[in-house]
């Protein structure tokens, strides 16, 4: 019997155009010029070890960026700011129904704080665990034990996971949750039909 449901937002509550393709088209500032600052300095920020201002402050001159690094967060939330509103809608109905359903993600701290105050997902979901508040990434067990040790009462197998990298959802599995990949809302339609959901 399920009792929670766990969402991803990129790639799966929010679906669009990836930011890079944004950037690029917009300001001329390809993935090349920016992937050492994804592969390394964002990788702190989004376990909470560093701050995303102050690490972007010292890439974005170099990147051509002439306004200020809040502008520059601003136009970066905006462009993935696409909602899969199918997806969250059906939320709403399982929600109704007592089936509780968080968001379980990989953001940094300002980003976490915009989709649940500008994307509106704090009124959508029952909680929200960011891997900037547990302070380890999707891909350690780390971060799914500590969302079991969070919610009192639940079972690793009541838990029905949804993400849309395969590498995460092979480590939900590990700790015991029941965990599917993500590819749109049809195929979650027909997948979630497999699960008894322990609605009122």
């Amino acid at each position: 019997m399920i009792r929670v449901l766990l969402f991803d937002v990129d790639g799966v509550l929010a679906n669009g155009e990836a930011f890079s393709s944004h950037l690029e088209r917009d300001y001329g500032i390809s993935p090349q010029m920016t992937a050492s600052f994804f592969q390394e300095k964002f990788m702190a920020c989004l376990t909470g070890s560093a701050d995303l201002k102050t690490e972007l402050a010292a890439y974005l001159v170099a990147w051509g960026w002439s306004k200020s690094v809040e502008a520059f967060l601003d136009y970066w939330f905006t462009c993935e700011h696409i909602i899969d509103q199918p997806l969250v809608e059906y939320v709403q109905q399982l929600r109704q129904q007592g089936v509780r359903c968080y968001i379980a993600t990989q953001q940094e701290k300002y980003r976490t704080a915009y989709i649940l105050e500008q994307m509106g997902f704090a009124q959508a979901f029952d909680g929200m665990f960011s891997s900037a508040q547990l302070g380890v990434l999707k891909n350690d067990q780390t971060f799914f034990t500590q969302i079991l040790q969070t919610l009192d009462n639940i079972a690793a197998e009541e838990i029905l996971f949804w993400d849309d990298t395969a590498r995460n959802v092979t480590v939900a599995r590990q700790t015991g949750m029941h965990a599917e990949l993500y590819t749109d809302f049809p195929h979650f339609q027909q997948t979630i039909l497999h699960y008894d959901l322990a609605t009122h």
